[in-house]
């Protein structure tokens, strides 16, 4: 039903229950993974702009980077483990855009993320980039709650 997938983290506890049920769906026909991480270019932006010359940008990107890796390459580990094929994208941008760029470059099957991520200040009942996927997507979206 679902062979290609595409799974948006930011590495949330809703986003690795997300990724426990992609690993589930190989018995429905799953092949395939796309696992996208999007670096909110809003945050990068916003810390160019008050750090100033006090901070070297480029370790805190270097940080993030090999944090970023280190996730990614769990993810990759546990899918792989669950007898998927797994791509890994790590694109700079804004996250719901993002992902309907990537839905669309991909031609998935459907996109499954997790309901709410790391930042609580914008949600309310769902959060604000899983309801933007949501109302745009071209595929069917499964959202896992947290």
């Amino acid at each position: 039903m679902f062979e290609k997938i595409l799974y948006p983290t930011d590495f949330s506890d809703a986003a690795h229950r997300a990724m426990d049920f992609i690993v589930q769906l190989k018995m429905a026909g799953t092949r395939e993974v796309i696992v996208l991480h999007v670096v909110d270019q809003r945050d990068v932006e916003t810390m160019e702009q008050h750090t100033g010359r006090w901070t070297d940008l480029s370790k805190i990107k270097k940080t993030w980077e090999h944090e970023i890796a280190r996730e990614m390459n769990s993810i990759d580990d546990k899918l792989t483990k669950g007898g998927l094929q797994v791509t890994q994208r790590i694109i700079y941008g804004t996250p719901a855009k993002t992902i309907l760029q990537v839905e669309d470059e991909e031609d998935v099957s459907a996109i499954i993320l997790g309901s709410h991520g790391k930042s609580n200040i914008e949600e309310m009942l769902l959060g604000s980039v899983s309801e933007k996927v949501i109302r745009k997507s071209h595929k069917p979206v499964i959202v896992i709650k947290r």
